[in-house]
């Protein structure tokens, strides 16, 4: 067991200049962006220096980049895409924008499935595109796609579809069988799919992420897969992701990207992308497991601490969504833990209607700091009436209804 992911120190955390430690004052903890708090892996610290020695702080070369990513996806997914059909972007929501763009027309609808990770709404409507929201289903385990109302946005002629797999923010990880349903649908309606797949490196244990385009030829003629290494490895402010056409006609689609795209990426970014994918596996792994270990003590402390909160474990990736409306909080309870906590979570109404009296925590930290801030959370709660606290007791549920 590693156990230098539980030696965190909130210190040495606010020395960051990152936005998850600038945004707030130092009173509060903060556990709501998606980024980790812990040291960078030994290959991409040691990659790193070695650019900032020699000045390497340039314009980025994607020189490499295609091979390495492909290195990591055969042993990490069992897939091996062609380097040719892999590219360059800055990042994956500039990505997904530019795929959206090549792959559909100013006015197209686009499907997301709400709650939704809050960008995808300026993102799209910037491109001029229209958003059709399909919401999410509560299944036994936890959350579903609504194949149903798929089927009808598709029959109403949206022209593509944005999927978010792993899903942010539930964390459910879709099998085979969804993803293979998803492509029959797209493919006998003519539309495009654009696969967010940024937490796909970050599946847990008891589940497997498939990336969209490893599917059959026929699933994949009209889809490209976008994804990163800056959630697993925590280099988002570097800039680089990488998108991959599931075919050689979406491959041709990609010239009409701007020229200039890559030149948006950061070399710096490139440079830890290549060390991540070439040398970070076994950090990376150790990453997972400290990860399986926080989701099963965040349910433990919430059956503890807050009986009155929902919690369906996450599949994959370091985000828990929390379901807060037995609390009686009203729709947006993230301001009443940052008030009287001092706990800085995601509203869930960012997410979309569906978010109401949600909030999102961040379990990329050590055990010690995400149990802080589910005490916080428990003592706002300790403030408030006592019959309130009692009608929120036994109400909530480490699995879904």
């Amino acid at each position: 067991m590693d156990e230098s992911f539980d030696k965190v120190m909130l210190a040495d955390l606010r020395r960051r200049r990152s936005e998850k430690w600038r945004m707030y004052p130092d009173d509060v903890l903060p556990a709501f962006v998606a980024e980790t708090d812990f040291a960078l892996a030994t290959p991409i610290r040691d990659a790193l220096l070695d650019a900032v020695r020699i000045g390497d702080t340039g314009y980025p070369s994607a020189a490499g980049l295609a091979e390495a990513f492909v290195v990591f996806a055969k042993e990490w997914f069992g897939w091996s895409p062609d380097p040719e059909r892999v590219v360059l972007v800055p990042d994956v929501l500039v990505g997904v924008a530019e795929m959206l763009r090549v792959l559909t027309e100013p006015g197209d609808r686009v499907v997301i499935n709400t709650p939704a990770y809050p960008p995808f709404w300026p993102i799209v409507r910037e491109y001029g595109r229209e958003i059709v929201e399909v919401p999410l289903s509560r299944s036994r385990d936890g959350w579903d796609l609504d194949f149903a109302g798929l089927e009808a946005a598709f029959v109403r002629g949206a022209k593509a579809y944005l999927l978010c797999n792993p899903h942010n923010p539930t964390g459910r990880v879709f099998t085979r069988a969804h993803l293979e349903k998803v492509a029959e649908l797209a493919n006998r309606f003519g539309v495009a799919i654009v696969a967010d797949e940024i937490h796909g490196p970050l599946t847990l244990r008891g589940a497997t992420h498939i990336p969209f385009v490893a599917l059959d030829g026929v699933a994949t003629e009209r889809a490209v897969t976008v994804t990163s290494a800056s959630k697993a490895w925590n280099v988002p402010g570097l800039k680089c992701a990488v998108a991959v056409a599931g075919s050689d006609a979406v491959r041709s689609r990609f010239a009409a990207l701007p020229h200039e795209l890559h030149a948006r990426a950061g070399n710096l970014g490139v440079i830890a992308s290549i060390a991540a994918f070439t040398q970070g596996a076994p950090w990376l792994r150790a990453l997972l497991e400290h990860l399986d270990r926080n989701r099963r003590l965040l349910a433990d402390l919430l059956e503890r601490d807050l009986p009155g909160v929902r919690y369906v474990p996450p599949q994959a990736s370091y985000l828990a969504w929390l379901d807060c409306t037995a609390l009686g909080l009203g729709p947006d309870p993230a301001p009443f833990f940052l008030e009287r906590g001092r706990v800085a979570l995601s509203r869930g109404l960012d997410f979309g209607r569906e978010g109401a009296g949600f909030v999102r925590l961040n379990m990329g930290t050590s055990a010690q700091l995400m149990s802080e801030a589910v005490d916080r959370m428990r003592s706002a709660l300790s403030e408030i009436s006592p019959t309130t606290q009692a009608a929120s007791r036994g109400r909530g549920s480490t699995s879904p209804a």
